[in-house]
């Protein structure tokens, strides 16, 4: 339905690289669940690339996005809100990198361990970030508290194991689903973290997830970014995310 009109790059890796473009979110998520449903055990892997209209946040299949977000001022500010085929929490795809890996049961990499699967994708994903900082990252080995419940239901408000740390911060996290024929990483680079004024009008009164974001995640750009940065770190991005996966 969605993606019969893009072609895939193949050339001499066994994966194959889908770029579907800048689409709303509910058609990023829907070529996702159609590339999942699709995918047969033998088929090679494939990483997605995407991009969005305008400011976009996406949230698991499992949670109410009602109970986390003021929907009115999220409709009144343009965001595009779609579900995730994925579980997991709210997160906003204002100023990331967002991607897509699918990986096959016959693939050698495919593990029957979800916590391996996040292992093998994320090492490849840290080492591409890596290509942007002195320090060393990491893999999170152990989840800390959240600063309070709703925290809990925001991906960057809360690192999760296997998350990929720099100094203590989460930079880039994942959520997955798994079936028989394989399953679907969906993952998501901290460029910058949002405005403020984004946060303050689209966040629910009395909680503490824009402090656990500050806090938690790791900002590639700093406090202060212009579009242009964003559009550069994204390209560079892509390009390592690329080399590590499918090489």
């Amino acid at each position: 339905m969605f993606i019969s009109h893009f072609g895939i790059s193949i050339g001499m890796s066994p994966w194959k690289v889908l770029d579907t473009g800048r689409r709303s979110a509910k058609e990023n998520m829907a070529i996702d669940s159609e590339l999942l449903q699709k995918m047969k055990p033998s088929d090679p892997p494939i990483l997605h690339l995407y991009e969005w209209e305008g400011d976009a946040a996406t949230h698991g299949y499992f949670l109410d996005p009602g109970k986390y977000l003021d929907l009115a001022a999220a409709e009144k500010w343009g965001l595009s809100l779609a579900r995730r085929p994925t579980g997991g929490g709210v997160i906003f795809h204002v100023s990331d990198l967002a991607f897509s890996v699918l990986v096959p049961a016959d693939f050698p990499h495919f593990s029957t361990n979800t916590l391996d699967n996040y292992d093998f994708i994320n090492h490849r994903v840290k080492c591409g970030v890596k290509t942007l900082f002195e320090p060393e990252l990491s893999l999170l080995s152990e989840e800390p508290s959240p600063l309070d419940e709703h925290c809990r239901n925001f991906c960057m408000a809360k690192p999760t194991q296997y998350d990929v740390m720099l100094g203590g911060r989460k930079i880039a996290g994942a959520a997955q689903r798994k079936q028989k024929q394989g399953y679907l990483h969906q993952g998501s680079i901290a460029i910058a973290l949002p405005k403020e004024d984004f946060l303050n009008t689209i966040l629910l009164p009395d909680t503490q997830v824009k402090e656990a974001m500050l806090q938690t995640t790791f900002s590639l750009l700093g406090r202060e970014w212009a579009p242009n940065d964003l559009e550069e770190v994204r390209t560079l991005l892509k390009q390592q995310l690329e080399k590590e996966l499918t090489q």
